[in-house]
């Protein structure tokens, strides 16, 4: 992708090896850009390693995105040792190391994990974009993509509340951003995934990914692809958009094993 080429870009929620973040990150690298990454644990510096470690190519800090005193740190330490950030992949959410979040209905969702939800899924994304905002507004460039998911926006599941409000907002968060960053060469999109298969699906999630139109659930890096053109050159009159990524799961009416129905 030769919009990506030299430029600077941040991508948050890289510590698993086979999440999204990560695969990411990779293609990014892969096409020219230079990359920095994080996530909440230093094993992000495994995922540096991985990624190849190369002085004023590539960065990595861990940081929790909930603090913003961290986030500070992070882009801080990310544009000196890269250079003022072009490209943000706000991916960082859902999944924290050391933390499940909780499926429950909502009458038994208590103030706290509701508070932890909407920090973990939704105030990562805030803090980054609103403190990546005034560069890019100043050099008259950016590109933003937000980790949705069809969860909240489109569809929802039952003990999916926090998640599904989360997500939802992040949509509509896309929307104002893009407008705003609009006259000044910024894009803000979404991107949102269905079944994608990582190390963190359970066997349910795996088994609805059959029954998808293509028959499978998605890999990180079909993720990776959209988000990589996304962030590119290429992409300028796409704007305040949600990217369905879902193998056509969300166009079905029927969901069940297609032998009972097709």
């Amino acid at each position: 992708m030769p919009g990506v080429v030299g430029k600077i870009a941040l991508v948050t929620g890289c510590g698993s090896d086979g999440g999204i973040g990560f695969a990411t990150a990779k293609l990014l690298r892969a096409a020219g850009a230079k990359v920095a990454i994080s996530s909440t644990t230093d094993r992000i510096f495994e995922r540096l390693n991985e990624m190849g470690s190369v002085e004023g190519e590539t960065f990595a800090l861990p940081a929790d995105l909930t603090d913003v005193e961290q986030v500070e740190a992070l882009i801080c330490g990310a544009e000196s040792a890269l250079g003022p950030i072009d490209i943000v992949f706000n991916n960082a959410g859902m999944v924290n190391v050391g933390y499940d979040e909780p499926s429950k209905l909502v009458q038994d969702i208590s103030d706290d994990e509701w508070r932890k939800g909407m920090d973990m899924n939704l105030s990562t994304v805030f803090h980054v974009t609103r403190r990546i905002f005034p560069g890019m507004i100043e050099r008259n460039y950016g590109r933003i993509i937000h980790m949705s998911s069809v969860t909240g926006p489109i569809v929802s599941n039952p003990k999916g509340t926090i998640y599904s409000a989360a997500k939802g907002a992040i949509f509509g968060m896309t929307r104002a951003q893009a407008i705003e960053g609009g006259p000044h060469n910024i894009t803000v999109n979404s991107v949102g995934p269905g079944w994608i298969k990582t190390p963190s699906s359970s066997e349910e999630e795996n088994y609805a990914g059959t029954n998808t139109p293509v028959g499978r659930s998605g890999t990180p890096e079909e993720i990776g692809h959209v988000v990589v053109f996304l962030a590119s050159e290429e992409a300028s009159y796409l704007t305040g958009q949600l990217i369905t990524i879902d193998g056509g799961n969300t166009i079905q009416e029927y969901k069940g094993p297609s032998e009972r129905y097709y």
